[in-house]
Parts: structure tokens; sequence; C-alpha cells
């Protein structure tokens, strides 16, 4: 089996360390610079000739710098003789333009994909894509993780008899459902809608939450507008208690004091995205587990 290596990009350098720590893979020093006109450069500093490369690069704010550092990277390193290049990409920007909604409107997660197809990327590893009809859009096999295993653990060490688990919309009713049923615990959802991008209008709750400490489950919080949302019309029906379990912590500027001005007590997420530490915030760190499922996964 080919030598590992790892070269961690610019969007997550930590969560590259981590990585490749866990998995004992040498760690490939890249430098990326940027012309005076914004152009990136990318050197690889150091042998990648028939390994078994892994970018780790969450395409993340500002998004499509990162995933043009990542197509570099990925096509300097098959320049230099790497034997297959796999893109870690535990957040994937441009997830949530996964279809047409008007005319004139790119495919924009689909061509992201192609992008790192084009780039010379063999496998992508990705955690939580917004929705799993995503899968379609890679041109290249895809490791597509489910972050369960994190955050089921996480959840049944409050010990919350009460709790009741919420989607926040009818798109993520489905990944709510699969942490209600592994919980016991009951299911609503927040109907909405949506006039404009990151803009929500929330209508109504679809189930009981009247006396229960609710746990909203989302993939991402962005503007946070969706969560605090949810979160008012969960008090209004009743509820007792509001907290927030989202994956990828994108977060806008003033999204978590929208979502905390919103009474929301706990509010979990992971470390696919680089972010600032704040105690109002519990990060459940996700290099060991990546590092796990790519090892398992590997091939000869």
């Amino acid at each position: 089996m080919r030598e590992i290596a790892l070269i961690a990009g610019d969007a997550h350098p930590e969560l590259g360390r981590g990585i490749a720590d866990s998995m004992g893979a040498t760690l490939i020093p890249v430098s990326i610079s940027v012309f005076a006109d914004g152009e990136t450069r990318i050197r690889i500093e150091a042998s990648v000739r028939n390994t078994d490369l892994y970018i780790v690069q969450p395409t993340s704010t500002p998004t499509s710098e990162r995933l043009m550092t990542l197509a570099l990277i990925a096509d300097a390193a098959r320049a230099a003789g790497a034997a297959r290049v796999t893109a870690v990409v535990p957040y994937f920007g441009y997830a949530r333009q996964d279809a047409r909604k008007n005319p004139g409107e790119p495919l924009s997660a689909r061509l992201a994909a192609h992008i790192l197809h084009c780039a010379g990327i063999g496998r992508v590893v990705a955690l939580e894509l917004h929705s799993p009809a995503l899968e379609n859009a890679f041109d290249m096999p895809l490791l597509h993780l489910s972050a369960d295993n994190l955050m089921l653990p996480v959840i049944r060490s409050w010990n919350i008899a009460d709790l009741a688990i919420v989607s926040p919309d009818a798109g993520g009713f489905k990944r709510a459902q699969r942490y209600a049923t592994a919980l016991t615990k009951p299911l609503a959802v927040v109907a909405k809608t949506r006039p404009c991008a990151d803009v929500a209008v929330t209508l109504q709750i679809l189930g009981e939450v009247r006396g229960c400490t609710c746990l909203i489950v989302d993939d991402m919080a962005s503007t946070g507008g969706t969560i605090a949302g949810a979160a008012c019309a969960l008090f209004a029906a009743g509820a007792k208690e509001v907290s927030a379990l989202f994956i990828h912590a994108v977060m806008a500027t003033g999204a978590l004091d929208r979502i905390c001005a919103a009474s929301v007590r706990r509010i979990v997420t992971t470390d696919s995205v680089c972010c600032d530490a704040d105690p109002r915030v519990e990060v459940v760190p996700i290099a060991r587990f990546l590092a796990q499922a790519m090892m398992s996964d590997r091939l000869p």
C-alpha cells in the first residue's frame, strides 16, 4: 500500500494537522501566496511522488477562494507525481445551490464538484452535505460521512427526559428524524417560507412541543436567522427550553449573537469550519473521526 501524505490547505490548517497526526501521515509543507492582482500561487515544498495524498480544505468563507486554492493544490500534486489525490472537504461550499430554482441560474454545486474533478482529484471526503441528493453531483467516488456518531453521545450526556428533536425546516426533516429515532424522542418540524436567500419567515410548529426541552438539529448555521426564528416559534408554542445543534459553523458576522439573543441555551457544533473559540459554543472535534473513516476506506 502506498505511503500516505497530507497537505493542510489555508482554510483550516489546524484540522489538517490533527488528521495527519491521527493517521500517522507525513504533513507536506505547501506555500500559498497571492500576487498583487489577487491570483493565488501554490508551491508544494516536498516530494509527493507515488503517495496517496490527502488535501484538507473546507471550502468555507471566502468560498470561491478556498475552492480555487484546493483545485490548484490538487493540480500541483498531480504534476508532482502523486499517485492519487483525495480532497477532504468536511464543509463543501455551494452545497445549498444544488438545483435551479429559477431560469438563468447555474447548478453551482455540480459545477464546484466538476472543478475538483478537472483538477485531478480522484476522490472526495465530505461531512454532512446539505442534501443527500448532492452525492450525484460528483464525478468521482465520494465518501459522505454522517456526524450522528459524533453528536448523539453529546446529546445523551445531557440526560434530558423531556427532550424533543426539532427540524428547523422541511428540508432537514430526515436528519432530525434520525436523531429522534436514535434517541427515542418525539419529533417536531418548523414550517417556514424563504422569500429570498438567507431570509426565513417562520410559519408554524408541526408537532407537540409544549413543556418540552427542544433541540433544533440542522446541518449548518450561516446568518443564524433560521435557528433564531425557530427558537422564537418554539417558545411561542410553549417550549420550556431551546438548544441548537448544527454540524457546520459557517457563521456570518453577528450570527452567534442572533442565536443567543433568541434565548438558545446550548449551542453545539463541530470544527469542520475554522472559527474563533467562544464560551457560548461547545465544539466537537472531528479530526480523529475523519482520520478513522479515511483509513478504513483506503484502497490498495
